[in-house]
């Protein structure tokens, strides 16, 4: 692994245990076994660190479900799918992360807000005429709005999740249960037994 490539990887893992803002370049030096002018001659500051790790994040975020869309046997697998990955990418997040990004590196939160308009909204938009095609989706439902309903559960699990469950659940734990209830709303009853079908082997694992 490159330098610059270490750099990113073992900044976001301190950036996912105690957010953006309380990491300091200092901490980061000691966290790499480096000195902040190594770490100065491949990035300029702090920020442009913040700036890469969420452009991996993102593009890991986009081949992860490419490879969920093409793996699922029909659209409720897929959703499944998503469920496992954002569980794995937020289980050992710290719950400020979104809010410092938010207010602290505004150039990272906007490639953040991008991704959740386009390839967000589309992954959506298309899981859900999957499902209707397939008939494990209600025939009768607006995917529009359901897709936009979609994508504001999504802001609410990365912007204040902690807030809205009085820290009482982890944000996987808010994603898994807002995305069981989602799927319940649109499924028709065969929808309803592929459901079951998946959770029963979630838990069996």
């Amino acid at each position: 692994m490159e330098v610059k490539e270490y750099i990113i990887s073992e900044s976001d893992n301190l950036f996912c245990q105690h957010g953006f803002k309380s990491v300091t370049m200092d901490d980061l030096a000691k966290h790499l076994g480096m000195s902040k002018k190594t770490i100065y001659t491949h990035f300029s500051d702090k920020n442009e660190i913040v700036n890469m790790v969420i452009e991996n994040k993102l593009n890991g975020q986009k081949c992860l479900i490419k490879d969920g869309s093409e793996k699922a046997e029909n659209a409720v697998h897929e959703m499944f799918f998503a469920v496992t990955n954002m569980k794995e990418l937020l289980s050992n997040m710290n719950p400020n992360l979104f809010y410092d990004l938010q207010k602290y590196h505004p150039q990272a939160w906007m490639s953040f807000k991008k991704f959740r308009q386009t390839s967000l909204y589309e992954t959506i938009y298309s899981n859900l005429l999957r499902g209707i095609k397939e008939g494990y989706y209600r025939n009768d439902i607006k995917c529009d709005i359901l897709t936009q309903m979609r994508l504001e559960q999504v802001d609410l699990i990365f912007s204040n999740s902690s807030e809205y469950t009085n820290g009482k659940y982890g944000i996987a734990q808010v994603m898994a249960e807002l995305t069981e209830h989602f799927l319940y709303g649109i499924c028709s009853l065969r929808g309803h037994k592929l459901i079951n079908k998946y959770k029963e082997v979630i838990e069996e694992e």
